[in-house]
C-alpha cells in the first residue's frame, strides 16, 4: 500500500531460470527439466525478475504505483504460502488479494502485475484441509494454500465460501452495495483482438487478448476459455510504440512488455487494438450516455449496431465506429463526424438536446424513407456495402422522403425563414437537405439569416443545427415527376450467395432429428428472385431452384434441432420441404435475412426486424367476414404473433398466450384464434404449411415453464389455471365446509394439473365432474410448485420481514412498496388471490375458514416453505385483513361483489331445494345450449330461454355475450340443425324458440351463424312479380306411405306447383289431378339431404310435414332435389315468403339490440338461472347478471 517509489533489479541473462509472468505452477517450457532445478529457479524469481520480457528503465527505477484497489475494491488481501502442484513439500510466500471479479497472487505486496488470476466466477468450492491449509477448487484444477494460523485461515475460507455461494444461489450478498466490474474474462471475454504473441523472454508464446481497456495475458487458449489467466494490463496508463519490423513495446509506469507477432500485418492489427483499448480507457462515457437515453440512439442509424459511439453532428446521426469510417471518407463537407466519448468540448448541452430531441428512428424517416431490402445494411456487412450504403444515403440523399415544396428553391427558403422561429428542428432538417439555403437572406435588416432569427426568437436548438450546416454541401440528386413520397417496390434483387449443407426435399413434416450424414454440402446462390443450389461453386447448372413467388413460410429451427447447428426450412406451394443448414450462425442469420427479403412484400418489411421462428403467407378471414379470405404476413415471435393484415396499415400483435380460445377446425383446415371482440380464422396456403403453423402457434400459446409469466394468462394478466380455480370454487364451493383445508383425491388433483399444464384453456371445470376439494389442491399446488413462486425468491425475505414493523400505517406502506415492485404478472395473481381469500373469510360462518385458517394453509403454500414457524402465515393473513388498504380497493365495488356471492349462494339453496326441476324456472323458462358458428364445447353458450323468446333476440343475446359487432348486411340467424339428417333449417326471426327445445332430438341443436344466402334471397324476391313457384323436381319419398307405388331406393322426377296455399305434386306437366296435396303452413322446409340416401345432386331440401301427429316422425318427411344450388335456394325462398307472409327479414334488422321483458310473474327477476350441473362460463355469466341489481332476485320471495 505504500506510496514510495519501488526499486527493482533489473534481472540478468541466466540458463535455467523463468519468466515470473508464467506462474510457479503452469511451466512454459524445459518441461522435462528436473524440478530441483525449476524449483530453485521459481523460489529466487518473481514476476519483477522477469528476464528479456520485460525492459526496465536504466536505472530499474518505477514510478509510484496507483492505489491497489483498482476498479473493483478488495474483500480481503494478505500473507499466505502456495503449494505448487508438483508434489513438493515446500510451500512459497504469496500476496493474495480477493476482489469482486478474481482472486490474484502476487510475490510480494509492492507488485502490480500478478502471477495469476482466477476468476471469482470460476470458484466451485473452497474447503478446509487441515494444519492451517485450505483447497480453492475450480472447473479445471486445485490450488493449495495455507495461512500463518487457524485463525486466519477460517477467516479466508469464510470470505471465499460466503462470496462463492452467492456465485451459486444467484446472488452476491457479500457484495450486493458493489458494482460488478464490466470486465470478466472468465465469461469468457469478449475480445476485440486475440490470439498468440511472443513475449521476450519466453520460450513459448502467451495468449493475448485486447478487451475492452485491458489487455490480458495467459498461458494458452484453454486457459483463456476457463478464464485463468496470468495477469491484465490496464491501459489507461498504457503507451504502445513500435519498435521493429514485426515487434512493439506495450509501455506501462510499472513495465515494458516487448511484444513479438507473427508478421509485420498482424503486427500493425495489434498496435492498432491496443491504442483503441487505450483510448476506450480515457474516453468518458458521460455524452454516450445521455446520448443513447433516447432509445433509437442506442443503435446505429445505418446498419443498426448496438451503441454506437460516434455521430455525424450536422447530419444529426449516431454511427458505429465502421459507419463513421465511410462517414469520414465524404469528407466534413458532407459529414462531420465526432466521437460521443473522446471530443467532450464539441458536445455541448444544445447539441446534445438537438440529439436528444430528433433521434435516430425520427431521422431515418427522412434519410431512409425508401431504402430498398437489398441495399439495407445489417451490423455485419462488408466495408464496400457501407461505403455505398453511405454515399447513397448522404452525399447523393437517395433514399430520403422529399419535401413537398422540393424543386422551389424560393419556397424552401421562405418556408426555412419561418420555421426557425419555433421548435420544430426536423423540419427544418428536411428543408435544409432538401435544398433549402442555410445562408439566404430574410429581408429583415436585424435578423439577415435564418441563424439570427433562431437566436432572436430564442431557440438555440435550431440555432445549434443551423450553426453545424453553414457550410455543408447539400445531397446533389435530381428528382423527377411527383414529389409525393412513394412506397418503394423492389427494383434491385437481393443477392447472396455461399455454401450450405442441404437434405432432399419432402412431402410431409420435418419430425426426425437429421444426422450430419444426411445432408450433402451445395453451393447455394440467391439471385433476381431465384433461390438455386448447385452441386459446387464450379458448376453452372442448378440441381434445383426455388423461385420467391413460390416460397410460403421460412422457419427457423431451434439450434441443434439437426446434425448442424443452425437450420431452417422453406415451404414451397408444390407441398414440399427443403431443409438447409450450416454451423456459421452469421451465415445463417445472413441467409435467412436474405431469402426473407425476396419473399416479403415492402409494406410488411416490419417483420423482417423481428427474431421470428416462422414467417410466411398466411390467408384469414375475420369474424365478421367470413365469405372470401384475404392474404396477411405473420410472423411468429416467442409467444406473439405478429402480422401485417390487409386491411390494416400497421403491424398488429396477437398475444398468443392470452387468446380466449385456440382452435384447430381439421376438417376446413382452420386455425381459430379468439381474442376478445374478434375471431380470426387463420388458413394455410397448403396442407404442409398449414400443419406448421398449427404446431408452432399451439406451442407458443401453451404453458412454457413453472413460473407465473410463462402460463397462458386472462387478459388482466392472471394465470387461466388460477382464474378457472377462483371462479369456479366462487361459484361451487364457498359454502364447503373446510374449504382449502380438507384434501382432495391426489390421482385427481394430479390428473387436473396436468390437464392445466397441457392446455389450461381448454379445461372447463364443471360441477358434477370436478369436486370441490380436487379444485382447491389443485390451485395450492399450482402455487407451491411454482418456479419463482408467487412473492419471487429474491423479495420473499422482504415479505417476511414485514410483520415485524409496529406501526400499522408504516407496515402497509411497507406491503404497497413491496406490491409495486412484484412483476406484472405475479401483482396481477397475488391481488386476485387475496381478493378470493377475503370473500372466502367473509362467509366463514359457512365454511369454517376464518382469516387464521386461511393464513395457515395459504402461507407455507405461497411461500413455498416447511411451515415450521408461523411468519410467512402472518404475512397471508395480514394482506387479507388489510386487503382494501394495501391493494386500495374500491369500497362500493367489493360490497357489489360480496352481494353477488351472497345472492348466488342463495340462488343454489333454492335450485338445491327444488331439485326435482334443474333445469327451468317457476316461470316455465328453460336453460338451453346454445353454439356460436360450429357445434363444439368452447362455442357452447347456455342461455335461459322464455317462453315469449324470439330467434332475433336470442341471436342479439349471444352475439352481445362474445360482444360481437354486427356490421351493414351480416344476416345472423339462429339455425336448427340435426346432425343424423344432414339438414339444417333457419328460424325466423318472429318463431318462438321454445316450442322448437322441445321438439328438438338428442341428435339436434341450436346454432348462431349468419345466414350467407340471405342477401340472394332479398334480391330474389324482391325481383319476383308472382308469389308461386312451379317446376320439375326430383322427389323420393322416406317411406311407401303415399300409395304411388314408388321405389324408395331411388329419386324420380315430378312436376311441383307452390302457391300461396299449397304444394301440389303431379307426375308430370301434362298431369290434370294432382298425385298428392299439402297445406303450406304445415310444412317445415330443411336445407339438405341425407348422403346416404344417394341425392343425384348435393342440391336438396327436406320437407317435414307438421300436422300428421305420428308416434314415428320419419314417416312424415320426403326430399326434393334441385339441379343447381340457385334453383333450390328460389325453391327454399318461395317457401320462405309464403310461410311468413312476405316478412322473411325485419326492415330494421337484427342488428338492433332487442330488449325482451320477461313475464310480470317471474319470481326471479332479471337474473339468470343457474343449473345445478353447468360449465364455468354458465357460472360466470350467472355471476354478471347479478350486477345491475344483485339482490332483484329475492324482492319478490
Amino acid at each position: 500500500m505504500a506510496d514510495r517509489d519501488v526499486f527493482l533489479p533489473v534481472p540478468g541473462w541466466g540458463k535455467g531460470r523463468y519468466s515470473s509472468l508464467c506462474s510457479d505452477d503452469e511451466l512454459l517450457d524445459d518441461d522435462n527439466e528436473p524440478i530441483s532445478n525449476r524449483q530453485s529457479s521459481w523460489q529466487d524469481y518473481g514476476l519483477s525478475t522477469l528476464q528479456e520480457s520485460v525492459y526496465l528503465p536504466v536505472t530499474g527505477r518505477v514510478l509510484a504505483q496507483p492505489p491497489r484497489d483498482g476498479p473493483s475494491p478488495v474483500l480481503k488481501m494478505g500473507w499466505l504460502d502456495k503449494n505448487p502442484p508438483q508434489g513438493s513439500l515446500y510451500y512459497q510466500r504469496r500476496w493474495v488479494k480477493l476482489d469482486v471479479d478474481y482472486l490474484r497472487y502476487f510475490d510480494n505486496d509492492k507488485e502490480v502485475y500478478s502471477k495469476r488470476i482466477i476468476p471469482t466466477a470460476a470458484i466451485t468450492g473452497v474447503t478446509n484441509v487441515g494444519e492451517q491449509k485450505f483447497e480453492v477448487v475450480t472447473t479445471n484444477r486445485t490450488f493449495l494454500f495455507r495461512a500463518e494460523s487457524d485463525f486466519e485461515r477460517n477467516e479466508w475460507v469464510s470470505v471465499l465460501q460466503n462470496f462463492t455461494r452467492g456465485h451459486q444461489e444467484g446472488s452476491r450478498e457479500i457484495t450486493s452495495s458493489v458494482p460488478h466490474s464490466s470486465m470478466t474474462p472468465g465469461s469468457p471475454l469478449t475480445p476485440e483482438k486475440h490470439g498468440y504473441l511472443e513475449l521476450r523472454g519466453l520460450r513459448s508464446k502467451l495468449y493475448t487478448v485486447v478487451s475492452g481497456d485491458k489487455v490480458f495475458l495467459y498461458k494458452n487458449m484453454e486457459d483463456y476459455r476457463l478464464g485463468i489467466g496470468i495477469t491484465s494490463i490496464d491501459m489507461n496508463v498504457g503507451n504502445v510504440k513500435d519498435t521493429d519490423r514485426r515487434s512493439f513495446d506495450l509501455t506501462t509506469p510499472y513495465r515494458i512488455f516487448s511484444f513479438l507477432a507473427d508478421s509485420e500485418q498482424h503486427k500493425d492489427q495489434w498496435v492498432e487494438a491496443m491504442r483503441e483499448a487505450i483510448g476506450e480507457a480515457l474516453s468518458n462515457s458521460e455524452v454516450a450516455n445521455q446520448i443513447w437515453a433516447e432509445p433509437s440512439n442506442g443503435c446505429c442509424a445505418d446498419c443498426g449496431a448496438a451503441k454506437p459511439e460516434w455521430a455525424a453532428i450536422n447530419l444529426c446521426v449516431v454511427v458505429c465506429k465502421r459507419c463513421a469510417g465511410e462517414h469520414r471518407g465524404l469528407g466534413p463537407s458532407i459529414s462531420k463526424v465526432r466521437s460521443l466519448k473522446m471530443d467532450r468540448r464539441v458536445w455541448t448541452e444544445e447539441l446534445i438536446q438537438v440529439f436528444l430531441l430528433l433521434g435516430n428512428e425520427r431521422l431515418n424517416r427522412f434519410w431512409a424513407a425508401n431504402v430498398p431490402p437489398s441495399e439495407a445494411l445489417s451490423p455485419t456487412s462488408c466495408s464496400e456495402d457501407r461505403r455505398r450504403f453511405v454515399s447513397s444515403k448522404y452525399r447523393q440523399g437517395k433514399y430520403r422522403k422529399y419535401h413537398p415544396l422540393y424543386g422551389n428553391q424560393e419556397e424552401l427558403n421562405n418556408a426555412l425563414c419561418i420555421n426557425v422561429q419555433c421548435s420544430d428542428v426536423l423540419e427544418t432538417l428536411c428543408l435544409v437537405f432538401c435544398g433549402a439555403d442555410v445562408n439566404c437572406s430574410t429581408g429583415q435588416a436585424d435578423c439577415p439569416s435564418p441563424l439570427a432569427l433562431a437566436l432572436a426568437h430564442n431557440q438555440k436548438l435550431q440555432a445549434q443545427f443551423l450553426s453545424h450546416n453553414l457550410n455543408t454541401e447539400l445531397p446533389r440528386s435530381e428528382v423527377t415527376g411527383a414529389m409525393e413520397p412513394q412506397h418503394y417496390s423492389p427494383q434491385h434483387p437481393v443477392t447472396h450467395n455461399g455454401f450450405l449443407f442441404k437434405t432432399a426435399s419432402m412431402a410431409r413434416p420435418i419430425t426426425e432429428r437429421k444426422a450430419r450424414e444426411e445432408f450433402s454440402r451445395r453451393w447455394c446462390m440467391l439471385n433476381d428472385g431465384n433461390f438455386s443450389y448447385y452441386e459446387s461453386d464450379k458448376n453452372s447448372t442448378p440441381n434445383g431452384t426455388l423461385k420467391s413467388t413460390e416460397i410460403v413460410c421460412l422457419a427457423v429451427n431451434t439450434p441443434e434441432r439437426h446434425g448442424y447447428d443452425h437450420t431452417f426450412e422453406l415451404y414451397s406451394d408444390s407441398e414440399r420441404i427443403y431443409l438447409f443448414g450450416t454451423d456459421d450462425p452469421d451465415s445463417h442469420r445472413e441467409w435467412v435475412k436474405s431469402i426473407t427479403k425476396t419473399f416479403i412484400p415492402s409494406n410488411a418489411e416490419g417483420l423482417l426486424r423481428l427474431a421470428f421462428e416462422r414467417i410466411g403467407r398466411l390467408r384469414y378471414k375475420d369474424g365478421l367476414n367470413l365469405q372470401s379470405p384475404r392474404v396477411g404476413w405473420f410472423a411468429l415471435v416467442g409467444s406473439s404473433l405478429h402480422a401485417y393484415l390487409e386491411d390494416s396499415v400497421e403491424e398488429e400483435e396477437i398475444h398468443l398466450r392470452k387468446l380466449q380460445e385456440l382452435s384447430i377446425q381439421q376438417e376446413n383446415e382452420v386455425l381459430v384464434l379468439v381474442e376478445r371482440g374478434r375471431t380470426l380464422y387463420i388458413e394455410g396456403e397448403k396442407k404442409l404449411d398449414f400443419q406448421g403453423w398449427c404446431v408452432s402457434v399451439q406451442r407458443a400459446a401453451g404453458s412454457a415453464g413453472d413460473s407465473l409469466s410463462q402460463q397462458q394468462l386472462t387478459e388482466t394478466d392472471i394465470p387461466v389455471i388460477v382464474d378457472r380455480c377462483i371462479d369456479y370454487i366462487t361459484q361451487c364451493g364457498l359454502t364447503s365446509e373446510g374449504i382449502y383445508r380438507k384434501s382432495g383425491v391426489n390421482s385427481r388433483v394430479a390428473a387436473l394439473c396436468e390437464a392445466f399444464r397441457r392446455d389450461a384453456r381448454s379445461v372447463r371445470l364443471k360441477e358434477g365432474e370436478h369436486q370441490v376439494d380436487d379444485v382447491s389442491n389443485t390451485l395450492k399446488r399450482f402455487f407451491r410448485e411454482s418456479g419463482e413462486g408467487l412473492f419471487a425468491i429474491q423479495a420473499a425475505s422482504a415479505w417476511l420481514s414485514t410483520p415485524v414493523i409496529p406501526e400499522e400505517s408504516r407496515k402497509i406502506c411497507h406491503y404497497q412498496l413491496l406490491l409495486s415492485q412484484l412483476p406484472r404478472v405475479n401483482k396481477a395473481t397475488l391481488r386476485a388471490l387475496v381478493n378470493h381469500l377475503y370473500c372466502v373469510q367473509r362467509f366463514a360462518e359457512l365454511n369454517q375458514m376464518n382469516l387464521h385458517n386461511l393464513a395457515i394453509v395459504f402461507g407455507p403454500t405461497l411461500f413455498q416453505s416447511d411451515g415450521k414457524d408461523y411468519t410467512a402465515g402472518l404475512v397471508v393473513e395480514e394482506l387479507i385483513e388489510h386487503y382494501t388498504d394495501v391493494f386500495e380497493v374500491d369500497e362500493m365495488q367489493l360490497k357489489r361483489q360480496l352481494d353477488e356471492i351472497t345472492a348466488i349462494i342463495k340462488v343454489r339453496e333454492k335450485l338445491n331445494h327444488n331439485s326435482s326441476v334443474p333445469a327451468s324456472g317457476s316461470a316455465g323458462d328453460f336453460i338451453c345450449t346454445v353454439y356460436l358458428e360450429e357445434k363444439k364445447e368452447t362455442t357452447e353458450q347456455h342461455v335461459k330461454i322464455p317462453g315469449s323468446m324470439t330467434a332475433a333476440e336470442l341471436t342479439c343475446e349471444i352475439l352481445d355475450r362474445r360482444k360481437i359487432q354486427v356490421r351493414e348486411k351480416d344476416y345472423w340467424s339462429c339455425w336448427e340443425v340435426s346432425q343424423k339428417e344432414e339438414m339444417e333449417r333457419p328460424l325466423h326471426h318472429l318463431e318462438r324458440v321454445l316450442p322448437i327445445i322441445h321438439s328438438l332430438g338428442t341428435d339436434s341443436h341450436l346454432l348462431v351463424k349468419k345466414h350467407l344466402a340471405m342477401e340472394a334471397i332479398r334480391i330474389y324476391l324482391a325481383s319476383k312479380v308472382d308469389v308461386s313457384k312451379h317446376g320439375m323436381v326430383k322427389f323420393r319419398e322416406e317411406r311407401s306411405i303415399l300409395g304411388l307405388g314408388l321405389n324408395t331406393g331411388s329419386f324420380h322426377d315430378r312436376y311441383f306447383i307452390l302457391s300461396t296455399v299449397s304444394l301440389r305434386m303431379y307426375k308430370e306437366v301434362r298431369s290434370n289431378r294432382p298425385e298428392r296435396e299439402w297445406q303450406v303452413k304445415n310444412l317445415r322446409v330443411y336445407l339438405g339431404i341425407k348422403k346416404k340416401l344417394r341425392p343425384p345432386t348435393c342440391w336438396g331440401l327436406t320437407v317435414i310435414n307438421g300436422s300428421e301427429k305420428q308416434e314415428k316422425p320419419e314417416r312424415q318427411q320426403w326430399y326434393l332435389c334441385c339441379d343447381t344450388q340457385t334453383e333450390m335456394r328460389e325453391w327454399f325462398s318461395t317457401f320462405l315468403t309464403i310461410q311468413c307472409d312476405g316478412n322473411v327479414w325485419p326492415a330494421d334488422a337484427v342488428q338492433t339490440r332487442v330488449t325482451r321483458a320477461l313475464p310480470a310473474d317471474t319470481r326471479h327477476g332479471n337474473v339468470a338461472l343457474i343449473p345445478l350441473r353447468g360449465s364455468e362460463n354458465e357460472m360466470r355469466n350467472s355471476v354478471a347478471a347479478f350486477t345491475a341489481d344483485p339482490l332483484g332476485l329475492f324482492r319478490d320471495v
